[in-house]
């Protein structure tokens, strides 16, 4: 499961389906509504919230945005709820690892995104906001 930091604009198609799919497993498994992936290192950061179900849906229409954007249809109806005000933290090592992570991806599945990615920065998915600090203490390197 790879639930991205970065801004969705920055993946490429199959990165975008991708984290479509695996967010709303993330979704399901923080609703109790499956029983695999429950201890997930990348959960940790939505369940640290007061609303777990709510950030986990912003993060999702923040996807479903950058969908339409494209001209793909995913179906919003999917997210449970978008009741979160706040924002996540994301440090600028993690934000600077998925970075190089997505640009090596890009490299052997999409040439053509691999260029825009050479002559694009690294941003966060609007869920959240970067901080300093090293990589992410949830992240398998």
């Amino acid at each position: 499961m790879r639930i991205w930091s970065l801004h969705p604009s920055s993946l490429d198609r199959v990165g975008l389906v991708a984290c479509w799919r695996e967010t709303l497993l993330a979704q399901a498994v923080l609703a109790d509504a499956t029983k695999g992936y429950r201890n997930h290192p990348q959960l940790l950061r939505f369940r640290r919230t007061e609303n777990p179900i709510g950030a986990v849906g912003v993060y999702l229409a923040g996807l479903a945005e950058e969908a339409t954007r494209r001209g793909y249809k995913f179906n919003a109806s999917k997210i449970i709820s978008r009741d979160f005000d706040d924002k996540l933290t994301v440090t600028q090592g993690q934000l600077d690892y998925e970075w190089q992570h997505l640009g090596a991806k890009l490299a052997v599945r999409s040439p053509e995104d691999a260029l825009r990615w050479q002559t694009t920065a690294a941003a966060p998915h609007p869920l959240f906001t970067v901080v300093p600090g090293d990589i992410e203490g949830w992240e398998r390197t």
